[in-house]
Parts: structure tokens; sequence; C-alpha cells
């Protein structure tokens, strides 16, 4: 078994067995029935645009990854943006850590004939102001405190501000690498000599230059920041809309259960929380965790009756349905471009 497929087997179990931890934890000593009943009950006119939304989140970033493309020269169809789109959020679902979706994109932009440089510089641009944007909303919410939604988060505070703070030094690092790329430099040698002490790597010189290949193009990516900051702003703004999409979805499980009372400035901002405490943590898609977190945020909101088939509505679709769509169309990717290749 090559170490491409044992790292892919492990993914799987590794997936199916946080999945089956995940439906015990949460549908345990839960009246099944009384949940289905609940299920039955609820709107599905507001089910379809929930969906919509979701689609819209996946297809945000294809416009901000072609919009980089070509404002970096390299031409490509729309069309292959999408499916690039598709297979990141397929793979970042169900690896940990969504450590599996770029590294995937970045091989499909090359079978599409984008250059690796280029790629990972767009990536990078890509992952940045993703995880800004939920700094950015995370640091609003927790500065102004605003009463409807500090009143939801009471009792989880610490976790969102766990999260707050891994996604700050996530961000920092990948600034210090793209803009300081000496002080990520010699703190990787000094790393890598240590390590290469307490076990040493079969091939150091490969492993070292992998590196310093991966710095050379975050310091493209600082030339690219410096040279073109509207572009940066934009693709900050187009993150922001694609993300506030997938917020969305409670707002439509909300008024599908026929609930009232709450804003949707509410609900998407506590949506929102849930996505700074959990984006960093080393789960597939944040399973387990999300659903945990819903439940202590949403009980008020939904009501001890509601809140979890209104779980199950909104992390089926923002989630489950995601990983589903993103599943199928990886698959259309998989044929296009061996087709295109074989071509």
């Amino acid at each position: 078994m090559s170490k491409a497929t044992r790292k892919r087997v492990f993914s799987a179990v590794f997936f199916f067995a946080v999945l089956g931890l995940t439906f015990w934890y949460v549908f345990r000593d839960e009246n099944l029935t009384k949940v289905a009943g609940y299920l039955k009950d609820a709107d599905i006119r507001y089910v379809i645009p929930a969906v919509g939304a979701v689609i819209a989140f996946i297809l945000g970033e294809s416009v901000v990854i072609c919009y980089l493309l070509r404002r970096l020269g390299t031409k490509t169809k729309f069309s292959h943006c999408c499916l690039f789109s598709f297979v990141g959020f397929f793979y970042s679902a169900i690896t940990p850590s969504a450590s599996g979706g770029q590294p995937m994109q970045v091989l499909y932009m090359r079978r599409d004939g984008v250059p690796g440089a280029v790629s990972t510089v767009v990536l990078a641009i890509v992952t940045i102001t993703y995880k800004l944007v939920l700094v950015v909303v995370g640091l609003a919410v927790m500065l102004l405190r605003p009463g409807a939604v500090m009143a939801s988060l009471d009792g989880v505070e610490a976790l969102v501000y766990l999260g707050l703070g891994l996604n700050v030094v996530f961000i920092a690092v990948l600034l210090t690498a793209v803009f300081h790329p000496k002080v990520i430099q010699a703190t990787l040698h000094g790393a890598f000599k240590l390590l290469h002490k307490i076990r040493p790597f079969r091939q150091p010189e490969q492993v070292m230059a992998r590196v310093q290949n991966s710095l050379d193009q975050y310091h493209d990516t600082a030339a690219f920041f410096r040279q073109e900051p509207k572009i940066i702003a934009n693709v900050f703004l187009i993150t922001l809309v694609q993300r506030f999409c997938l917020f969305s979805v409670v707002w439509f499980t909300y008024l599908a259960f026929g609930l009232s009372g709450q804003s949707a400035v509410t609900m998407i901002l506590l949506h929102a929380m849930i996505s700074v405490a959990v984006d960093m943590l080393p789960l597939p898609g944040g399973m387990g965790i999300s659903e945990t977190l819903f439940l202590a945020i949403f009980e008020s909101i939904f009501g001890p009756e509601l809140v979890l088939p209104g779980m199950i509505v909104c992390r089926g679709i923002s989630y489950y349905t995601q990983l589903l769509i993103s599943g199928i169309m990886t698959g259309a990717a998989q044929f296009v471009f061996r087709q295109k290749k074989g071509k």
C-alpha cells in the first residue's frame, strides 16, 4: 500500500469514526420519533433557499479564484474555477483541520495548466482572507458585545476566545511568512535541525528544499499584496459576502420551523461564532463540537423541543449537504481534468 493510499485510508477511517461518535452523542437518549415529526413539519420553502445559500458560499470562492488567476495573468474557465472550489471544500470537509483541501486544489489546477507557483499564491490569499473575515467578525462581536448575541454565548465564550486566538496566530504566521520571510526561514531552519536530531529525516536536503520553496512562494504573495491592495480589498469583500451566505442558513432554518422574534443579524452572528470557535480545531468539518455548540447556543432561541431538529436541518444543510454536493462535483472534476490531460 502506497503512502498516499495509506493517508486516504486513515482520513476515511478518521472521518467515519468522528461521524459515528457525533451521531451517537447527539441522538443518545433522544426520542427519534418525536424529532422526526418536527422535521416532517418543517417548511421546505425555506430549506430550498438555505441550500442555495450553501451553493452560493462554495461558488463565492470560485469567483475569488477566477478573479485572482486572471489578475495574475493566468486565464482559465470560470466553470473550472467552480470545480476547484468544489474539490477544495470536499477534501477540507473530510480531513482534519481542513488540511486536504488546498493540496488537492493545487493538484487539479496543475492538471488544468495553472503553474504551481501561481496556484500557491492564489490559495494563500484565499486562506488569509477566509480566516481574516472570521477574525474581523469575531473581534467585532467580542468587543462590541451586542446583548442578544452575548446572552446566547454565555457558557461557551471560552471556546470562542480559543478559536479566535488560534485564527489570529494562524494569520500572524502566514503574514509573517509573507512579509518577513527571513524570520520564518530562520525559525524553520532551527526547528528542522532540532527535529532532525530527535528523529533524522531520510532525505533532509529534499525536505528542506520543499520548505524553502514554500517560503519563496509566500514571498511572491507579499509582492502581490503590496502592489495590488485594491485587489485584496475586493477579495476581502467577496469573501465576507461568501461567508455570510453560509451563516444565513441558520436564519432560513429558524423560519422553516415557523419561529419568529429573533433578528436575522443576531442569528447569523451566532452562527458565525460557531465557525470562529471550531475553524482551527483538528476535526473534519468541525464535527461533534459544531453540533454541541449549536445545541448550547441556540437552545434559548429555538426552544428545548426544536433545538435538536433545528440543528439537524441547519447542520445537515450547511455541512452534510455541502459535503454531498462537493463530493459529486469532485467526481465530475476528476472526469473533466482526466479527459483534458488525455487530450
